[in-house]
């Protein structure tokens, strides 16, 4: 039951405890011991990061909604962590992975920006009702979240949910969608990744590239490790922060410049500044990528970037009430068929170009998963390929925020907005 008075509504107690809850998280899923396998194999770890921070705001614990963490950590620790994981994109190797792996990744976000607005159009034929809600509650507006966490990660989320505006309450159900959906597709890729010959064979693949590709990761691997020291660490954030500090001063102007000039621009929110902050972040990190500064992601700057990140997911979690999310089951019908069309596509594509099995699993995972989820997936094939489902996933930070708000633009349309 979400209660109007918080128990503890001190920001500096509840940061201690979310940063607790992080901490105890990520601690006991690295465990060994058979309890924390057994739940961690089952339980993503995002999920949880989601969910607990969430289930203290609808039991009354914190309050989401009196607190200012999520602020903070949306314009200072999101920006930043865009540019972080976007800087460890090396184009070059991405390109030597060769074109199938990019051909895969591309129709996997095609997939996904054509298949929200289809697949709204669609479900709304039978069950109008998901054409409802008022202002930030409009369906559309949540749908658009999960165009950013299905292309890119939760960075991208959410951009989409401060970009767009959907209501705590329509998150809360979209992150459900998000999370299962994806999930489910998840599990799937990961029982067929111990046979994908059976795939392969289907899709009449040549697999020698996939061998070739395991020894140059490892050689990889053992060439670039480094440990960091207090200088690289340093370097990390305080080049994150400064290009943060960039995209607000410039973000601002744009915003402004646009919002007085331009006003016809205003529907496709190019006044918004935060709209300019994530955009001019994200095109930080891309430049950056081309410069010595990438040398930075061999001593952790994309693992800084994942912990700014889940400090951002569970200030989303705080605000989250539990008790909204099946209060719309619909919502899970539009997310299953949208995943349908990803998946469709994907196949399809493959089939055409011969790609392998193992190049649909990871340019899917790069999409719908993210850092998170497409380095399990690519290990599941040889622990030696997981750096690869992490480069095609800083690549899909680096489109995602494009690629979701054309999706987000395309749903409001076909919400008739």
């Amino acid at each position: 039951m979400n209660v109007e008075s918080a128990l503890i509504t001190n920001d500096a107690v509840v940061f201690g405890l979310l940063m607790g809850v992080l901490g105890l998280i990520f601690y006991t899923s690295a465990s060994a011991h058979p309890i924390f396998k057994a739940i961690y194999r089952v339980v993503p770890v995002v999920l949880l990061c989601y969910f607990l921070p969430a289930l203290f705001n609808t039991t009354g614990l914190i309050s989401g909604k009196d607190s200012q963490l999520y602020f903070v950590a949306s314009r200072y620790l999101l920006p930043t962590s865009l540019v972080l994981l976007t800087l460890s994109i090396d184009l070059k190797s991405i390109a030597r992975l060769g074109p199938k792996a990019l051909i895969m990744f591309l129709t996997g976000t095609f997939g996904i920006v054509i298949g929200g607005p289809v697949s709204l159009f669609l479900v709304a034929q039978f069950f109008p009702e998901v054409l409802g809600g008022i202002g930030a509650d409009e369906t559309w507006r949540g749908l658009a979240t999960i165009a950013g966490s299905w292309i890119g990660g939760s960075a991208n989320q959410t951009a989409m949910l401060e970009l767009f505006g959907a209501s705590p309450s329509l998150f809360s159900q979209m992150i459900a969608v998000d999370v299962i959906v994806a999930n489910l597709w998840m599990a799937f890729l990961l029982y067929w990744a111990g046979n994908p010959g059976f795939f392969d064979k289907i899709l009449k693949a040549d697999t020698s590239a996939i061998t070739a590709l395991k020894k140059k990761v490892e050689i990889q691997q053992k060439n670039n490790v480094k440990i960091p020291g207090l200088s690289d660490t340093m370097s990390i954030l305080g080049l994150g922060f400064f290009i943060t500090s960039c995209s607000h001063f410039f973000g601002t102007y744009l915003g402004d410049f646009i919002g007085v000039n331009y006003p016809e621009l205003k529907p496709y929110s190019l006044d918004s500044q935060f709209f300019w902050l994530v955009i001019l972040a994200t095109t930080g990190g891309l430049i950056l990528s081309f410069t010595r500064w990438r040398k930075l992601e061999n001593v952790g700057a994309s693992r800084m970037g994942s912990v700014l990140l889940y400090i951002l997911v569970a200030t989303i979690g705080m605000q989250m009430d539990l008790a909204a999310v099946l209060d719309n089951p619909v919502y899970f019908l539009v997310g299953i068929i949208w995943m349908g069309f990803h998946i469709l596509f994907m196949l399809i594509v493959a089939f055409i170009i011969k790609a392998p099995f193992f190049y649909v699993a990871i340019g899917s995972q790069a999409n719908v998963g993210g850092a998170a989820s497409a380095p399990i997936v690519a290990s599941a094939f040889h622990p030696a390929l997981a750096p690869v489902g992490v480069l095609l996933a800083v690549l899909g930070y680096g489109v995602g925020t494009y690629g979701a708000y054309i999706c987000g633009i395309l749903l409001q349309l076909a919400f008739g907005g």
